[in-house]
C-alpha cells in the first residue's frame, strides 16, 4: 500500500515503474517504453553496474502528496457492487464485498480497460476485455495477461460516509509493480554459470523471471532470446503492423537493470546438455545453469509450393517482419494465405493501406475450426463489407514472379490472383529442433510435454508457452497445446514457483481476444471437439455470445459487443462449476449473474 500519513496502516516499500502516457485504444496500446540492446556474441553477457537504477517514487508519500475525500454514503453500494469514484487527482474503483469497502486503481494495467465494467467474484475483479484478475484486498494481479498490479488505497467509514485516501502519484500511475528482490550474485554479468537460465523472452520467459524476483529470489537470472529486442507485446504485431519495436516493449531497459535480469539478445541456443547442466550458443559461448526454463515459442510454417523462393512472400514473427509487410503492401495487391487469427488480423489491418486484399483458405469459412461455421460466416461478411475478397476451399499451387518478385498467386482451383505481396499465416510449429538430441522429451509433433507443475521429464528443467503440451485441469487433465498469450504468462509463473519448490499447479482458464476493424472478439475456455454452438443475440449485427458445447457441457464461449459475458463465464469455469447446455439454451442469463439457480 502506498501509505499516507493520517490513517494507521502498515507501510510497505514499493518500487513503481515510471509513469506512462495515457493508454490509447483498447487493442492498440502498448505497455512501457524500451529500446533494443544487442548481445555482443563475444562469450560475455553485458555487466550491469549497481548504480544503474530505475528511478522510483518515494515510498512514503508526504501528506502534501495525499488526497482524501468522502466518496459516497455507506448505503449507496450493495454487496457485490463496484463504482468509479473521483478523488480530484484521478479515479478510484470502489468495491463493496461482504460488507467491506475496498478502493483500488480503476484501470486494468494491461490495456487500460475500465474495471468497473468487469466481473466481481470470489474476492477478485476480472477485467472485461482480456480476463486479468486482481485481488480486491491487496490489488495484486492473480491471473493474466499483463504484468502489473493495482494500487490499493485506504478506506475509512465516518458518520456513515465512505472516505478514500490516496497518494496523488499512485492515482496518476494507475499501476503498481510488485516488490521485487535485486540480484546480489557477485558473478552476475561475468561468469559462465547462472542459477536460472530462461531460453525464450516472450511472456512465459519474462513472467518466470519477474515471479522469481517477486518471490525473493536474489541469485543470477539470464534470459536469452533470438530476437533483437527486449521482451515485447507479440500479439500486437498482427493487429497493428506498423507499430515500432520500442512502442511494443513490455518493460523499459532500466527495469531489467534495476532487478538484475540479464537479457542476451540475438542469442541462439544450439544444444542443451542436461547431464552437465550446460547450454551451448551458436557463437560457441557456453553457460552452465542449475535450473532451466525452455520457452522457445514457435516458428511460422511456410509454403512448400512451386515458386516459394520468389521475393515478397512473407511470414510474421518479429516487429521487423510486420513493419516490412506494411511497407511493401502500401498501395499494392496483397494475398493473405490462411484465415486464422493471424491471417485475418493482417487482412483487416491492410484493407486501408493496400490497393486490394484477398484471403486464401482451405476451409469453407474463416475461423471454422475455432469458432464454428455460423460465427465464421458472420465475420467473413464483415470482411467482405470492407472489400476483402475470399478464395475458400482451395490452396496455393504456385507463386509466380517477374524479375524475381511476386506477381501472381495461382490457386489449385486454377484461379490466378494478382499479388505484389503474399503474407503466409498457416500456423506454426514448436521451435524445439535444438532439443532433439538432448534427452528432454518431445512428442511426435515436436511439443515439450510437461506436467501440471510445468516440469519436463528431466529434473530441474521446466518448459512453458507455445511449445508445450500440458494437462488442462478443468478438461479432465487432457493434454493440450494452447498457444495463447495469457496462457504463456500463467505457465511462466507456475514454472518459477516450482523452481522455488512451491508446488504450484496450472489452473488458469484460457482467455484470448482478437481485434479486426475496430471490433473485438473475446473467447474463454477450450473448445476443441465442440459438437454444437448455441448463439444468443444477433450475429448479423455482430452483437452476440456463442456457447460451444460438447455433450451436455459448455466448454468455451465467444462474444462480440457483449461485455463482460466472456469474463463472467471464465469466472464460473475458474470456480470449478460446470455450465450445462440447457442453462444457455433458454437465453436466460440470470445463472451467470448469480441471480438464478
Amino acid at each position: 500500500v502506498l501509505g499516507c500519513a493520517a490513517l494507521p496502516t502498515v507501510e510497505l516499500k514499493i518500487e513503481v515503474v515510471l509513469p506512462e502516457k495515457e493508454r490509447g485504444k483498447e487493442e492498440l496500446s502498448a505497455s512501457g517504453k524500451g529500446s533494443p540492446r544487442a548481445y555482443q556474441g563475444n562469450g560475455t553477457a553485458r555487466h550491469f553496474h549497481t548504480e544503474e537504477r530505475l528511478s522510483t517514487p518515494h515510498p512514503y508519500p508526504s501528506p502534501q502528496d495525499c488526497v482524501e475525500a468522502a466518496v459516497c454514503h455507506v448505503k449507496d453500494l450493495e454487496n457485490g457492487q463496484m463504482r468509479e469514484v473521483e478523488l480530484g487527482w484521478g479515479k478510484v474503483l470502489l468495491v463493496k464485498d461482504n460488507g467491506e469497502f475496498h478502493a483500488l486503481g480503476h484501470k486494468c494495467p494491461h490495456y487500460g480497460a475500465p474495471l468497473v465494467k468487469g466481473v466481481l467474484s470470489r474476492g477478485r475483479v476480472r477485467c472485461p476485455w482480456h480476463g486479468a484478475c486482481f485481488n480486491i484486498s491487496t490489488g495484486d494481479l492473480e491471473d493474466f495477461p499483463g504484468l502489473d498490479s493495482l494500487h490499493k488505497f485506504q478506506v475509512k467509514i465516518e458518520k456513515e460516509k465512505v472516505y478514500v485516501r490516496a497518494s496523488k502519484q499512485a492515482l496518476q500511475l494507475q499501476r503498481r509493480t510488485k516488490v521485487m528482490a535485486k540480484c546480489i550474485s557477485p558473478s552476475a554479468g561475468y561468469s559462465s554459470s547462472t542459477n536460472v537460465l530462461i531460453v525464450g523472452a516472450g511472456a512465459a520467459g519474462l513472467v518466470c523471471a519477474e515471479t522469481l524476483r517477486q518471490e525473493g529470489f536474489s541469485d543470477r537470472i539470464v534470459l536469452c532470446t533470438l530476437d533483437r529486442h527486449l521482451p515485447y507485446d507479440r500479439p500486437k504485431l498482427s493487429k497493428s503492423l506498423d507499430t515500432q519495436p520500442e512502442q511494443l516493449a513490455l518493460r523499459p531497459k532500466e527495469f531489467f537493470r534495476a532487478y538484475g535480469i540479464e537479457v542476451l539478445t540475438e542469442a541462439q541456443v544450439v544444444t542443451v546438455d542436461v547431464r552437465n547442466k550446460k547450454v551451448v550458443f551458436k557463437d560457441g559461448f557456453k553457460l552452465e545453469y542449475s535450473k532451466l526454463l525452455l520457452a522457445p515459442g514457435s516458428s511460422p510454417k511456410t509454403l512448400s509450393c512451386k515458386g516459394k523462393e520468389v521475393e515478397n512472400v512473407l511470414t510474421i514473427r518479429t516487429p521487423e517482419d510486420a513493419n516490412r509487410v506494411v511497407r511493401l503492401a502500401r498501395g499494392r495487391n496483397v494475398v493473405v494465405v490462411g484465415a486464422g487469427f493471424l491471417g485475418m488480423e493482417v487482412a483487416a489491418y491492410l484493407t486501408e493501406k493496400a490497393h486490394s486484399v484477398s484471403v486464401v483458405e482451405l476451409e469453407e469459412t474463416p475461423f471454422r475450426r475455432f469458432l464454428g461455421e455460423r460465427v465464421g460466416r458472420a465475420l467473413m461478411k464483415m470482411f467482405e463489407n470492407n472489400r476483402v475478397k475470399f478464395y475458400m476451399q482451395t490452396e496455393v499451387s504456385e507463386l509466380r514472379g517477374q524479375e524475381g518478385k511476386l506477381k501472381e498467386v495461382v490457386l489449385k482451383s486454377s484461379k490466378v490472383v494478382r499479388a505484389d505481396v503474399c503474407v503466409v499465416g498457416i500456423g506454426a510449429v514448436p521451435a524445439t529442433g535444438f532439443l532433439r538430441q538432448s534427452g528432454i522429451g518431445l512428442d511426435s509433433r515436436g511439443f515439450i510435454p510437461v506436467n501440471k507443475m510445468m516440469q519436463t521429464n528431466v529434473p530441474g528443467v521446466f518448459a512453458a508457452g507455445d511449445a508445450v503440451t500440458f494437462p488442462l485441469a478443468w478438461r479432465n487433465n487432457r493434454k493440450v497445446n494452447i498457444p495463447h498469450w495469457q496462457m504463456a504468462h500463467a505457465q511462466g509463473r507456475v514454472a518459477a514457483q516450482n523452481m522455488l519448490a512451491q508446488e504450484a499447479e496450472m489452473s488458469t482458464v484460457p482467455y484470448l481476444w482478437t481485434a479486426m476493424f475496430g471490433k473485438s472478439l473475446r473467447y474463454a475456455g477450450y473448445g476443441e471437439g465442440f459438437d454444437d454452438v448455441i448463439i444468443q443475440g444477433d450475429l448479423e449485427e455482430l452483437k452476440f455470445v456463442a456457447f460451444y458445447t460438447k455433450g451436455d457441457e459448455v466448454i468455451a464461449v465467444a462474444s462480440m459487443n457483449y461485455d463482460p459475458i466472456v469474463s463472467k463465464v471464465a469466472e464460473v469455469l475458474a470456480s470449478g462449476r460446470a455450465i450445462r447446455k440447457r442453462e444457455v439454451e433458454t437465453g436466460d442469463m440470470s445463472w451467470l449473474t448469480g441471480k438464478g439457480s
